[in-house]
């Protein structure tokens, strides 16, 4: 089957929907589709490298790193339909669903959609929430997304906000897979003593961790204060914030304001090739987002075998499991509870460990792409008329 994939967003950037994208491209291929990508170059010109389309762009100070298309008359976009793919697949919400949309109806072809981000939690990055309304959201995704032949939602509760919008398009469930090879990796004793050296943190103390975007819609706020009154009954821990964003000093200020900041470890943006060392060097993995499409941080926590801590959201539903792989909580006192008995009983938190990484393989990139093949043929095969 000849595949196009479209994504405003790609590498050499780093996010959810390039993490997914690529891991699909890489695995529809092993499969022996024939795939391209369309997306957006950030030279100033259009430029073809491998099965990657780059198209002309323009810079947009909307968030660091986005972009618009400059054109829909590229010469690239002519030699895609003269190569006439068999369904496209878009993975983002602007120009290049534009050009998705655009061969879509030329071809007469099926085309499959991933709703990968909820828009509502970041609706007050746009001029304080005055740019767009949640209700103005509501209509402007039910205009898009029943254009589609499918939709594909990574988790029920992100089907159930979709339904709630008014979409009545077929939305299928199918999580994002991850590359486990990256997160299983060996990280011997050794190693892992080296990079607690590297931070300061001792042999005696326990380490949790948070792996992620630092950003305000992500509540580290929360884990922050919940663990200064862990540390009130547990001395021997660390929490260790791993990642970069626009809220980064705004979380120091937390901790100082907490009188724990010598007890938090901020290690900002760290090598991408690096980051499952930072898992693997924690007890515990804590988060209390609840902001998550899918939360692809609890999966890459548990492949690198690591229980998980985190708020309850109904994205973790099946993921994370109680005292199986790790605990949801409601409130701070759960929270503590939970942190206490994972990281005093030893025995227990090994086996958590192990059920983690068995759970983990149910979300691989191969199990993914075959999910979302089948979802290509089901498609086709029924030949809904396109949506004009």
């Amino acid at each position: 089957m000849k595949i196009l994939i479209t994504t405003d967003t790609y590498s050499p950037m780093v996010n959810g929907v390039v993490t997914s994208t690529i891991n699909l491209y890489k695995e529809l291929k092993a499969q022996g589709h024939d795939v391209r990508i369309l997306t957006l170059s950030s030279t100033g010109k259009s430029y073809v490298e491998d099965d990657i389309y780059y198209l002309k762009s323009i810079g947009v100070r909307v968030y660091p790193g986005a972009r618009i298309g400059a054109t829909i008359k590229d010469k690239f976009i002519k030699e895609i339909l003269d190569w006439k793919p068999d369904i496209v697949h878009s993975q983002t919400e602007f120009s290049t669903l534009i050009y998705a949309r655009y061969i879509v109806k030329k071809l007469s072809i099926p085309q499959v959609h991933t709703y990968h981000t909820m828009y509502e939690d970041y609706l007050k990055y746009l001029l304080k929430g005055k740019l767009i309304t949640k209700d103005n959201l509501k209509k402007i995704v039910k205009k898009v997304l029943n254009k589609m032949d499918m939709v594909i939602a990574p988790t029920y509760k992100v089907k159930d906000v979709l339904i709630d919008y008014g979409i009545y398009t077929h939305i299928s469930v199918i999580p994002s897979g991850i590359d486990l090879s990256n997160f299983m990796t060996e990280f011997n004793n050794i190693e892992k003593q080296k990079l607690k050296q590297k931070l300061g943190i001792t042999e005696d103390k326990k380490v949790i961790v948070y792996v992620g975007r630092i950003g305000e819609e992500k509540n580290i706020e929360e884990v922050i204060e919940n663990f200064s009154e862990l540390y009130k009954q547990y001395r021997e821990v660390k929490l260790v914030i791993v990642g970069g964003g626009p809220y980064l000093e705004v979380l120091k200020g937390v901790a100082k304001d907490n009188n724990i900041e010598e007890q938090i470890i901020f290690t900002d943006m760290v090598n991408p090739k690096e980051v499952y060392k930072y898992y693997k060097l924690g007890d515990l993995f804590v988060t209390a987002s609840t902001s998550e499409t899918q939360g692809l941080t609890y999966i890459e926590a548990l492949s690198c075998g690591i229980p998980v801590l985190c708020k309850y959201d109904q994205c973790i539903d099946e993921v994370v499991i109680n005292n199986y792989n790790g605990f949801s909580y409601i409130n701070k006192n759960e929270f503590i509870d939970k942190a206490c008995f994972v990281l005093n009983d030893i025995e227990q938190r090994n086996i958590m460990s192990e059920n983690a990484l068995s759970k983990a393989k149910e979300y691989s990139k191969q199990v993914f792409a075959e999910k979302v093949s089948k979802q290509y043929e089901f498609i086709k095969s029924i030949k809904i008329p396109l949506a004009k």
